[in-house]
């Protein structure tokens, strides 16, 4: 594995709870000394479908939370969307149930070494990994504000949660059935006119992520943004999660966001090429 990867372990992980909130499942995995080097931004990577699946890709899942001294060590918690045939299977397994996992993988997010002031974007399930990341942050001395957005009140995970992780919580759905009415994105122009902002970590639908980015260019905020593309392998092999980068040159590069991300600085991502095929791209 690459050196980004050079702590990820293959175990057997006890599932110790599977709950349904809202739209989601929160799964709560015994990982034991495995915790100790997992941080905000990694994920994990997971056999799905049984032995007898065929099935044999595994499904890259971010990492929500890492907990430590629980009665089994560390626990490793997921939140997950019944979408595909793999997270169905993962839903569908019981307290009890062991699963084949290969973590931490990927970049995590860069925690400051001073307190700063932080913003905490999350797109539907995606934000996540935020309220781990909050509290790291919270640990540091940084003031940690948050905006949690969805199409719908139901897809927001997690509200309350959102209130205990951050010194202040707006939620934002497109239909207006749950917080203020309008996109996650709506306030973040005032913020940084205010000089409200010195960072945003972001998760969440790829349009967010780019949204956000636009709104940061030309300004002193770095954007760390959790990238979504779809991770096959998980450590770089197969390059199905490509996606292109600005070089200092103004030439392409396609990165693995499973080794290179799948935290970024949005600022680098070329966000009018994601998608396509570069014009001129350099290995």
């Amino acid at each position: 594995m690459s050196t980004i990867n050079k702590s990820a372990t293959q175990i057997n992980a006890t599932i110790l709870s599977n709950k349904r909130v809202g739209a989601y499942h929160q799964i709560l995995l015994a990982i034991g000394d495995l915790a100790s080097v997992c941080k905000p931004g990694n994920f994990v990577a997971i056999s799905v479908g049984g032995d007898s699946s065929r099935m044999v890709l595994r499904r890259a899942f971010a990492i929500s939370r890492i907990t430590h001294g629980s009665a089994s060590g560390g626990a490793m918690e997921l939140i997950v969307a019944p979408h595909g045939s793999g997270s169905r299977w993962l839903c569908e397994q019981s307290e009890g149930s062991e699963i084949d996992i290969v973590a931490p993988l990927g970049k995590p997010f860069g925690i400051p070494t001073q307190p700063v002031n932080a913003l905490l974007v999350g797109g539907g399930y995606g934000s996540a990994p935020l309220f781990g990341l909050a509290e790291v942050l919270k640990a540091r001395g940084c003031r940690v504000d948050m905006l949690l957005g969805a199409s719908t009140g139901s897809k927001i995970y997690a509200p309350l949660e959102g209130k205990r992780s951050a010194s202040t919580l707006k939620i934002y759905t497109e239909d207006g059935s749950m917080g203020e009415s309008g996109r996650v994105t709506a306030p973040i122009r005032d913020l940084l006119a205010q000089g409200a902002v010195d960072v945003i970590y972001s998760c969440g639908p790829m349009s967010m992520l780019r949204a956000i980015s636009e709104l940061t260019e030309g300004t002193d905020v770095v954007h760390q943004c959790a990238v979504e593309e779809s991770m096959a392998c998980g450590i770089g092999i197969c390059m199905t999660c490509v996606l292109p980068v600005k070089n200092d040159d103004d030439s392409i590069s396609m990165l693995r966001s499973c080794i290179d991300g799948p935290v970024m600085d949005g600022s680098t991502v070329a966000w009018d090429v994601v998608g396509k095929v570069p014009p001129a791209v350099h290995s």
